[in-house]
């Protein structure tokens, strides 16, 4: 084949090409879902995938991803050309790790990444990352250090020059519980990494275009433009928050300076609670990740998602902080600390951007561990199910209910997770008088029950936050219900392992979002909605907005 030359590309082209890229990104996601083995990724949609140049910068994702895992992935591809540079990897290698300060900040994502050579000649990667529900060890509440969470995978060849790496196979077999389900969701990346590279060729061919450079460049100058712009119309200044996260045995401050200079906005989590020997601390991969990406979401939603857009934020936080530990920490439930950048930032800005922002929401995502044995066989099993707390208010808009935020996870259909597991689900309802008043209300909460049908223990492990302090409102809205956690109607610590005998029931209270703007603003057609709909009371319409019907 005749290497094509250079091309200078025009407006016009890039928007065709931005879309050809998004579309081929969207189809080897699904590749992704399609020939997962959990329902972890094919169910909650708890993964990414990614387009990356020559230098590793990232391009383009499926929509479908992460958001933290869309914030790492080019800085994970950076540690690993440190162990293998460009020069060293050939065509058919996949590296992979998932060491929490590297990746996304817990050992239970995987990344992997495959450069893609054309010709002979390489021009980029392709790289995803998935969540396994397993990575051996004990994750738990009570876990000191990160050598108790599991399986670390340094950064190495999974696949080389085509052949699979028979040893660390083997590794990850002897290390998991269920290695037929995280050894079949790497292999279905390997499946997408194929459509991926073909597709992108063929495309390459049809664009008259011997690489993705000259594209990267355009993409990536155009989102950093944007963010730019957004960020200038702000005045210069620094803006502070405090939220407040449960912790364990005290309350943790997790503290925010925003700084805008001109097109530049800086991050800066100074004063924020030291690490703790329990697992909620945060890599600093994982707080700028969240970081990023609230501020994007804020300030210039509707442009592409890449490295480029992410050029006028700077993130920083001590070392040692609850948002930058120190190895080994614990850090199984980075989450429970990182989940909380978009609502300290949120804070800030909304002394100087209230039009930009959301209430706070209720999370931490919510999530719980069922262990346990399959009935009639010596087969255990391991398995997560997520709970989408009450979105925050919005500017304009109620928050609604049962949506997750800052993560994007999807619901698990009821029937699907029943199963895999000898439970049985008998309550899934949203509640009432559990979304903030304000002139937008919060999104409700949902509290879910399951029952133990089978006759061995089950295990259910949780690390759930918003229990004692609920999601704030904003603006002068009232914060949502706390969460709560219970066994057979008895309060359970938000961060436990319990067992449940046959017939035991678990219950669980997600928190509500908080809502935005004075009460007393509110319409009263919007307040005779909630009324006729249950999401209120007239008790709580009374209360809250002075409404008496």
């Amino acid at each position: 084949m005749t290497e094509l030359r250079p091309v200078k590309l025009s407006p016009v082209r890039v928007g065709i090409v931005w879309e050809r890229l998004n579309g081929l990104m969207d189809q080897v996601g699904e590749t992704c879902v399609r020939t997962s083995f959990s329902s972890v990724v094919r169910e909650n949609y708890d993964f990414a995938i990614g387009l990356l140049d020559q230098r590793g910068r990232q391009i383009v994702q499926s929509r479908r991803s992460v958001p933290s895992f869309i914030g790492t992935m080019s800085r994970t591809l950076q540690a690993m050309l440190a162990k293998f540079p460009v020069e060293t990897l050939a065509d058919g290698d996949v590296l992979i790790t998932n060491d929490g300060w590297l990746g996304t900040g817990h050992l239970n994502d995987i990344t992997m990444i495959k450069p893609l050579f054309r010709d002979g000649r390489h021009i980029g990667f392709v790289g995803s990352i998935f969540h396994t529900v397993d990575i051996g060890g004990a994750p738990s509440p009570a876990a000191k250090d990160c050598f108790e969470e599991g399986l670390n995978i340094p950064v190495s060849k999974i696949v080389a020059a085509g052949e699979e790496n028979a040893l660390l196979v083997d590794i990850l077999e002897a290390n998991l519980r269920e290695p037929e389900e995280t050894l079949g969701d790497i292999r279905a990346q390997f499946a997408a990494y194929h459509i991926c590279a073909g597709r992108l060729f063929r495309l390459l061919d049809e664009e008259e275009l011997p690489d993705l450079e000259a594209f990267a460049e355009d993409v990536l100058s155009r989102s950093e433009a944007s963010l730019r712009r957004a960020i200038s119309a702000i005045p210069d200044g620094t803006y502070s928050d405090i939220v407040t996260a449960d912790g364990f045995d005290h309350p943790l401050d997790i503290r925010v300076a925003v700084t805008i200079r001109g097109s530049d906005i800086e991050v800066d989590f100074a004063g924020t609670a030291d690490q703790i020997e329990h697992p909620v601390n945060s890599p600093l991969t994982f707080t700028q990740a969240y970081s990023c990406y609230a501020i994007k979401c804020a300030l210039d939603p509707g442009t592409p998602i890449n490295d480029g857009a992410f050029r006028p934020i700077t993130v920083t936080a001590p070392e040692g902080s609850l948002v930058n530990p120190r190895r080994p920490a614990p850090v199984w439930g980075r989450h429970l600390s990182g989940h909380y950048m978009p609502p300290a930032i949120y804070g800030a800005l909304s002394q100087v951007a209230p039009d930009k922002v959301i209430a706070d929401c209720g999370s931490p995502l919510w999530n719980v561990y069922f262990k346990g044995w399959r009935e009639g066989s010596d087969r255990p099993f391991v398995k997560m199910f997520f709970m989408n707390g009450g979105h925050g208010a919005r500017p304009t808009q109620d928050g609604p209910g049962c949506l997750s935020f800052p993560s994007n996870v999807s619901n698990q259909a009821i029937e699907q997770f029943e199963n895999q597991v000898p439970m049985l689900v008998e309550e899934k309802a949203l509640v009432p008088d559990t979304g903030g008043a304000g002139e937008f209300r919060g999104g409700n909460a949902q509290r879910l029950t399951f029952r133990n049908l089978g006759a061995a223990p089950v295990t259910v492990t949780i690390r759930h936050e918003r229990v004692d302090h609920p999601p704030r409102g904003l603006l002068g809205g009232r914060a949502g219900a706390g969460g709560i956690d219970m066994i057979n109607g008895a309060r359970i610590a938000s961060k436990s392992r319990s067992s449940l005998g046959q017939g035991d029931r678990v219950t669980f209270q997600t928190p509500g979002g908080g809502g935005l703007g004075p009460p007393e603003r509110r319409d009263p057609d919007a307040i005779r909605a909630d009324l006729e709909s249950g999401l209120v009371t007239p008790a709580f319409a009374k209360a809250q907005y002075g409404y008496d019907r």
